[in-house]
């Protein structure tokens, strides 16, 4: 990409930002590893100064670590993150849906139903259109809660969640926990849709037990414990 596809947004820090994010989440830039930012700015085509600029929005965003020289590195996965996240979901998700299923609108429905449209369980080694899909499923039935609050956080936790998704995925699962996410998530449709509050929460904390993030948590989890000898 070179500086006419950077022009198309409203700055080239925003483009930076976006392009950066997507490397980040995609695994091009690996956990833990430096980035090289004169090199990376001209890979996607700008100056260094709007992507420092980026590069400090991703930290507060908890995707990029900065030190006090300026340098740079791709945020490492820890095992207290993995846990947080799945705290937080394990209460949030449940709550979201729950709302959802009691304030969705006929246009939340329409777009919950198009977001379903060819969704499949992520593969081993996702494309970044993978996880944008699967996000966008679940941000069509967090967003008919029509809770602001709620939204902005699942939101927020979202970026973070992906990168624990990707390294769960480093090993690959059987066609049997495919076709049960599969599973899931057309119940979590069928029952936001039919305004059954009390069905969809259960479904989504069975989802959220048994989901990638919460085995990345594990993984996570035994191999600290492996370090410290515990």
């Amino acid at each position: 990409m070179g500086d006419s596809a950077a022009e198309l947004y409203t700055t080239k820090a925003d483009f930076a930002y976006l392009r950066v994010k997507e490397l980040i989440l995609s695994g091009e830039l690996v956990p833990g590893s430096v980035i090289a930012q004169a090199q990376l700015a001209r890979d996607i085509g700008i100056s260094t100064t709007p992507l420092r600029e980026a590069l400090r929005r991703l930290k507060s965003e908890g995707l990029v670590e900065l030190d006090a020289h300026r340098d740079a590195r791709v945020a490492a996965l820890a095992a207290e993150e993995a846990r947080d996240l799945l705290e937080l979901r394990r209460s949030l998700d449940p709550l979201a849906v729950a709302l959802a299923a009691e304030r969705r609108t006929k246009a939340d429905i329409a777009a919950m139903r198009a977001a379903a449209q060819g969704l499949d369980p992520l593969p081993g080694n996702p494309a970044y259109a993978q996880l944008v899909a699967h996000r966008k499923f679940h941000a069509a039935l967090y967003t008919a809660s029509h809770n602001d609050l709620l939204i902005q956080t699942l939101d927020g936790l979202w970026d973070k969640a992906d990168r624990y998704r990707r390294l769960a995925l480093e090993v690959e699962r059987g066609q049997d926990a495919r076709d049960r996410k599969a599973a899931e998530h057309e119940a979590l449709l069928e029952y936001v849709i039919a305004g059954d509050a009390e069905s969809a929460a259960a479904v989504m904390r069975e989802h959220i037990d048994t989901s990638l993030g919460a085995q990345a948590a594990w993984r996570l989890r035994k191999h600290q414990a492996g370090q410290t000898g515990e």
